[in-house]
């Protein structure tokens, strides 16, 4: 029988931590064990409370924003927790041509596209229907197309894992690349971010809107929206494609020509009948039936093509990589 949540293992002015916290429910997969803390943060002064709470008895930390590129262990995390709920959205600066918005961590991206298009804000509406929050979008450098993230970031505050001390960077700071950022290193975690944006009459926000609509119904039927954490594995860098007969990058080429989209199960722990570069959770696998399943994909490939793919979705709690 499962534990029940434990409240108040520290409470201050300012922060809650509970113990023994379910993620399951806090993640796309729907799977995975409990956190040994867990707190939620509305403020910059409670994320820093949060990081001394972690550094007094010496605790890994995980920050959790939406859940949508992870897997966690069915053993959970044996750490802290902090799913940020900082999600002021404010117009910094405005004229006649462009404006700055700043957004909290916990920020919900769709949400923040939302507000903009409602002021006649556009840019943003080019990642419609991109899952998770401001934190998470920053940390992964989310693309669609020719568009990045960090072309409409001008500053962000980050706080030292350790030390607490917040910081305003410039987007240089960061350096960005395809998927990847500087907070992958997990030395800073996002306060907040301040983004670009295009001012533009009613009618330009009319056709943005109508965009950021067609973005979203293109996605949904493209990709499935439930029990996935998107691309599971990432594309190949071109040196270990260069023996391949074709050099493409592409992991779902390989993927695609193994013939395991919509076939290839454990439990129910599914390859995607829409994208073979994507799982799903039918219901009751674990995270171990996921993990099994990927091994299994791993081999088929390196087997048909002498490559193996290695997971972008990022492995939370387990105390080895499994899928190396």
């Amino acid at each position: 029988m499962q534990e029940q949540p434990q409240e108040t293992i520290l409470k201050t002015h300012f922060i809650t931590i509970q113990e023994n916290i379910p993620l399951s429910d806090k993640n796309w997969f729907k799977s995975g064990g409990n956190a040994r803390f867990f707190c939620e943060p509305t403020t910059s002064l409670e994320f820093q409370q949060a990081l001394q709470f972690a550094q007094l008895h010496k605790l890994e930390i995980f920050i959790l924003g939406e859940g949508a590129n992870i897997l966690i262990s069915d053993d959970g995390f044996d750490g802290l927790v902090i799913k940020p709920q900082l999600k002021d959205i404010t117009i910094i600066t405005k004229d006649d041509l462009h404006a700055t918005v700043q957004a909290g961590a916990g920020v919900r991206f769709h949400d923040l596209i939302t507000f903009c298009l409602n002021n006649n804000l556009t840019n943003l509406e080019e990642f419609s229907g991109i899952p998770g929050n401001v934190g998470g979008c920053i940390y992964i450098n989310i693309h669609y197309y020719e568009f990045l993230l960090d072309q409409f970031l001008t500053e962000a505050q980050v706080i030292h894992h350790q030390t607490a001390e917040i910081i305003t960077v410039k987007p240089e700071w960061f350096n960005f690349g395809y998927d990847q950022s500087k907070l992958q290193n997990k030395e800073y975690y996002l306060i907040n971010a301040t983004f670009k944006l295009k001012v533009v009459d009613h009618l330009e926000t009319s056709y943005a809107q109508g965009r950021h609509k067609e973005i979203i119904r293109h996605r949904e039927r493209r990709y499935p929206t439930q029990g996935t954490c998107g691309s599971f594995f990432r594309n190949f860098h071109p040196q270990e494609v260069a023996n391949t007969p074709k050099k493409l990058i592409y992991v779902a080429y390989y993927l695609d020509k193994i013939g395991i989209k919509g076939e290839l199960a454990i439990g129910d722990a599914m390859v995607s009948h829409q994208h073979a570069n994507m799982l799903v959770n039918k219901g009751k696998a674990t995270s171990t039936d996921l993990i099994n399943l990927a091994s299994q994909m791993q081999k088929m490939v390196y087997q048909s093509f002498n490559i193996k793919p290695q997971a972008e979705c990022q492995l939370v709690g387990f105390k080895t990589n499994p899928l190396e």
